[in-house]
C-alpha cells in the first residue's frame, strides 16, 4: 500500500494526532492505545469488533475505544476518512469537566454516530486543530472540542469493559504492559496465572479478543509509536520496543498503521 494514501498533520494541541486517509487497504485484527473520532468522507467501511459488526457510509462519525480489538475495510473499492486520535489522558481531563467522571469509567459508547451536528462540529474543529490558527481561535477551538467529545459520550458514559477483565488474566496481562520488551514465554505468563498453557491461552484470547503473542505485538508496536513521536531513531525504538530488527517493526507498523514509521517521523517531529 503507498503511504502517501494518509497524510498526517501536527496539531496544534497536545495529545491529538490528526490524519487523512484514502484507502482500499482492508486492516486485519489491531488495537489502538488512543481514543479516536473521525468521518467518513466518501465510500463506506466495515468494521467487526466486541461491538459485533459495524457499517460506516460517507457523512458518518467513527469512533474507537483504546485497546479494542477491530478490523477494518472498504465496501467496494475504497473510502475516505478524516480522523483525530486523543491520548487518554486528554480525553480524561475532557471528561472530568463535561462531568462524565474519570479516564478509567469510561468509554465511547456507540462505534457509528449519524449526526449532522456532530459532523459540523467535527469539521469547525479540524482546521483549528491543524491549520494556521490565531490566538483568538483558541476559544472556539476548545470549544468545539469539548462540544465534540461530550456529543460523542452521549446522555451518559457506560462502564468499561477492562474492569471485568479476571484477576488471574489481568495478572499476564500486566506483566505484559509493564515492559513489553521483555522475551516473555507462554509458560511463564500461564505460571503466573495459576492456569495450563492451553487454559492460559484460551481464557486470555476470550478476555482480550487477541492471542497473547498477538496482544504484545500490540503493546511493543505502540510503545515504538511513542518513541518514533518523541524523536528516538528507528532502529533505536525497534530494539527498545522488543522488535528483533527495524524490518520487523516497520511491516507491523504498517499493518498496523498504514504508514510506515519513516513517514510517521516525518510528519511527528
Amino acid at each position: 500500500m503507498k503511504t502517501g494514501q494518509f497524510k498526517m498533520f501536527r496539531s496544534h494541541v497536545a495529545g491529538i494526532k490528526a490524519v487523512k486517509a484514502e484507502t482500499g487497504y482492508s486492516f486485519p485484527k489491531h488495537t489502538h492505545d488512543q481514543f479516536g473520532i473521525g468521518i467518513i468522507e466518501s465510500g463506506a467501511h466495515a468494521s467487526l469488533s466486541g461491538r459485533g459488526l459495524v457499517r460506516a457510509e460517507a457523512g458518518d462519525v467513527i469512533c474507537f475505544n483504546p485497546n479494542e480489538v477491530h478490523d477494518g475495510m472498504p465496501i467496494g473499492e475504497s473510502r475516505t476518512w478524516t480522523m483525530l486520535h486523543f491520548d487518554p489522558p486528554l480525553i480524561g481531563d475532557l471528561l472530568r469537566d463535561i462531568g462524565e467522571g474519570g479516564i478509567g469509567e469510561v468509554e465511547f459508547p456507540s462505534p457509528v454516530i449519524r449526526s449532522s451536528q456532530v459532523v459540523a462540529w467535527f469539521k469547525a474543529l479540524f482546521p483549528l486543530l491543524v491549520g494556521n490558527s490565531e490566538p483568538q481561535d483558541a476559544l472556539l477551538r476548545d470549544g468545539l472540542l469539548l462540544s465534540l467529545v461530550a456529543a460523542v459520550m452521549g446522555e451518559g458514559a457506560r462502564t468499561s469493559r477492562a474492569i471485568a477483565v479476571p484477576a488471574s488474566i489481568g495478572c499476564a496481562r500486566d506483566l505484559i504492559e509493564d515492559d513489553p520488551s521483555a522475551p516473555l514465554t507462554l509458560a511463564e505468563l500461564a505460571d503466573a496465572c495459576r492456569l495450563s498453557h492451553f487454559q492460559f491461552l484460551r481464557a486470555f484470547t476470550k478476555v482480550t479478543g487477541l492471542t497473547p503473542h498477538a496482544y504484545l505485538l500490540q503493546r511493543r508496536i505502540h510503545a515504538a509509536r511513542r518513541l518514533i513521536a518523541a524523536g528516538t531513531p528507528l532502529a533505536e525504538a525497534a530494539f527498545a520496543s522488543g522488535f528483533a530488527d527495524q524490518s520487523h517493526m516497520t511491516r507491523l507498523f504498517v499493518r498496523n498503521f498504514g504508514i510506515s514509521p519513516g513517514a510517521y517521523a516525518a510528519a511527528a517531529c
